[in-house]
């Protein structure tokens, strides 16, 4: 991303804005040798100043992909798009029964060399794409091309908010129709294409699976989850798969595009292997400590006696039930005290940031200081409060 506008124009603009013709502005720094002894470099260049020009895109045309919701009471910003609160969206990826690899997914026809719709010119397949997983659908495609050849109506640079930038990249892969197997698979419907919907609240890699669904589902822009109509929306573009294909479709009938078969089809047996950490990963559970509690009808006097009982500065208020209604530190009592205030229901925190017990400690920690404060209350799925967390604990 760029140091002047972080969040807002990165790599995938870059790209976009050499495929429109305009001149970027090209600095470096070096070390200097006796062969290149220029330490600086301050210049523009246009795409038509290169003498070469090569998109080469290791991860794309993910056969299919899972549809994030938020199930949290705050709004996430990830890579699937801004997820609202209490189940608020749902966004999804992938062009369902356009996708190329839905449609050849045992790859038959594609692999190292298949010659390619990309970007709106011709590339190829490398071969398989990092994350590559045939076993679960999730197959994905290493492809290069000329950026020479390509246009900015199929390059576009991406924005996610307060997440980072990408690059949105359209691609068609032709497949013909070897055998009759093959024609009963690219018959492919959104019905017959499933996915999980997932749970992005949860910090970490294996999040919980809500429900499963189709991508007619999807396509039909709601989803019911518990019981909630949730609004869904995708990602990828129909509209431009659909251009793309039609595009792709007319090339080779004016013999502008010619189909060839791979050098080498792509694995069908690869084992996904997520990265293993290798020092232990601590979670909030780690640290908890018991929570001291005052119930949300006692009085101020009540909750000062609690703090100097139990030396402790943060003392979370709970209804009857134990479910969380507020906190109030020392310093909030100190200030009553100040301003003569002498009712609970003045002083207490009513929006309160929590944990949860599978939260890894360093995410938790760093909630504490984006937010400027010292204790995060640990609740349970039903928002009952099971403990609390402190800036002490983590010093």
């Amino acid at each position: 991303m760029a140091d002047v506008r972080p969040f807002e124009y990165g790599g995938g603009h870059v790209i976009e804005d050499l495929v429109s013709g305009k001149p970027i502005r090209l600095r470096g720094n070096s070390n200097t040798t006796d062969c290149y002894p220029l330490a600086e470099v301050d210049t523009e260049v246009t795409l038509d100043s290169l003498n070469q020009a090569i998109l080469c895109n290791p991860r794309n045309a993910y056969q299919r992909y899972v549809c994030a919701v938020n199930s949290s009471d705050k709004t996430l910003y990830t890579y699937m798009g801004k997820l609202l609160p209490k189940l608020g969206n749902a966004h999804y990826a992938g062009a369902g029964c356009l996708s190329p690899l839905n449609n050849d997914p045992d790859y038959e026809t594609i692999g190292l060399g298949t010659r390619i719709f990309l970007g709106g010119g011709i590339g190829y397949v490398i071969g398989e794409g990092t994350q590559h997983n045939p076993s679960n659908r999730f197959g994905s495609l290493f492809l290069k091309g000329d950026l020479k050849q390509m246009s900015s109506e199929y390059l576009r640079g991406v924005t996610y908010e307060k997440y980072g930038t990408s690059m949105f990249v359209g691609v068609g892969i032709p497949i013909p129709i070897l055998n009759e197997a093959l024609a009963k698979k690219t018959a492919i419907k959104n019905d017959d294409i499933l996915t999980d919907i997932v749970d992005y609240s949860v910090p970490r890699r294996d999040r919980p699976i809500l429900k499963q669904v189709s991508y007619k589902e999807l396509e039909s822009g709601y989803v019911e989850i518990n019981g909630k109509k949730v609004k869904c929306s995708s990602l990828s573009s129909l509209f431009y798969a659909r251009k793309i294909a039609e595009t792709l479709k007319n090339w080779i009938k004016e013999g502008k595009f010619f189909l060839n078969p791979p050098a080498e089809t792509l694995p069908t047996n690869t084992v996904f292997k997520p990265m293993k950490q290798t020092s232990e990963l601590k979670f909030v559970k780690d640290f908890k400590r018991q929570a001291i509690k005052c119930f949300d009808d006692c009085d101020l006097k009540k909750v000062a006696e609690k703090i100097i009982e139990e030396n402790m500065n943060h003392i979370v208020i709970t209804d009857r039930e134990n479910y969380l209604k507020g906190i109030v530190t020392s310093f909030d009592v100190t200030k009553a005290i100040a301003q003569n205030k002498r009712e609970l229901n003045d002083i207490i925190t009513k929006k309160v940031i929590t944990t949860t017990d599978n939260e890894p400690i360093g995410l938790a920690a760093r909630r504490m200081k984006n937010n400027n404060i010292s204790a995060l209350p640990v609740v349970d799925e039903s928002k009952k409060v099971i403990g609390i967390i402190t800036s002490e604990e983590l010093m």
